[in-house]
């Protein structure tokens, strides 16, 4: 992995799409294989995976299907800030990470929790959790970073890891051809019901009040609960056609107007966000997309 990394040209290392300080990537799988930080579309390989061997054996070694995957690199004495991964992206996906360069001085915090990830190792972490990454080094410090909703084989290969069992070595093969499953359908033009549900559920059920304030949480949660009623309405007369795209969109406006008002105060509990941010990351942009479904906001 090294050495595939030190190959590719200077030109493959761009700023990172956060603008962090010091922080810069190479991106291996992207939206049409084009270089971009997208991640809703077709999942294809960039030129930098194509002339990446042994990166393409490690990624077809877990057995599951890959979505947006970069290298990250971490300049000497640079550092990630503390965040949390909101976005409707990391709802259903985690992020393995694979140290390539590195040494103990490079540090991983989350959630109370530090650790340095060693050369070779693949871990994984909660980060809708706060975290945040220093390099205490006068190196760089490179990580393979890539993005799945994870088969069952995956998970297998992660349940194995938490009870301490033996470490698996994914030696290189030279003469063997792989085949990286990346993310075809990742996106909705109109997001089903079902899938609505979810998430609207997930986060009424971890709002709590700045103030203890249970009446504000009620009439919060009633504005969901009617909204996931109208969606599923809709939905049943529409689905995806162009006919009900309007209709659609004037009704993640109006949540989005009612919400603003009856989410202030409000937070989840598990990491202390806005739950408006919330709602607005994970909902409100990503209710409608495709050709037609954009939803335009004031």
């Amino acid at each position: 992995m090294q050495a595939e990394v030190a190959a590719l040209q200077s030109s493959a290392w761009v700023r990172h799409p956060t603008g962090f300080e010091g922080n810069s990537a190479a991106r291996l799988i992207t939206v049409d294989g084009q270089e971009s930080d997208a991640v809703g579309g077709e999942m294809r390989a960039t030129p930098h995976l194509h002339q990446s061997p042994y990166l393409q054996q490690v990624l077809a070694s877990f057995g599951t299907v890959w979505s947006r995957s970069r290298l990250m690199k971490l300049g000497p004495g640079a550092e990630v800030p503390e965040h949390s991964d909101l976005n409707y992206h990391w709802f259903h996906r985690v992020r393995v990470h694979i140290p390539i360069f590195t040494r103990p001085g490079v540090h991983f915090h989350c959630d109370g929790q530090t650790v340095h990830m060693a050369a070779g190792e693949a871990w994984i972490f909660d980060n809708w959790r706060h975290h945040r990454v220093q390099n205490a080094t006068p190196l760089e410090r490179v990580h393979l970073v890539a993005d799945t909703t994870g088969s069952a084989h995956f998970w297998q290969l992660v349940k194995a890891g938490v009870n301490g069992e033996p470490t698996r070595l994914v030696p290189y093969e030279s003469a063997r051809p792989v085949s990286v499953l990346m993310e075809r359908y990742n996106s909705f033009r109109v997001m089903p019901p079902a899938e609505m549900d979810q998430l609207l559920r997930d986060l009424t059920a971890d709002t709590i009040s700045e103030r203890g304030d249970s009446a504000a949480i009620g009439h919060f949660v009633g504005l969901i609960d009617s909204f996931r009623a109208d969606w599923r309405q809709l939905w049943s007369l529409y689905g995806d056609e162009d006919a009900g795209i309007e209709q659609y969109q004037r009704l993640v406006r109006a949540l989005s107007e009612r919400a603003q008002i009856l989410s202030k105060g409000l937070q989840t509990r598990s990491n202390g966000l806005p739950t408006m941010l919330v709602l607005d990351a994970r909902v409100l942009q990503h209710a409608l997309s495709g050709k037609g479904g954009h939803l335009r906001r004031p």
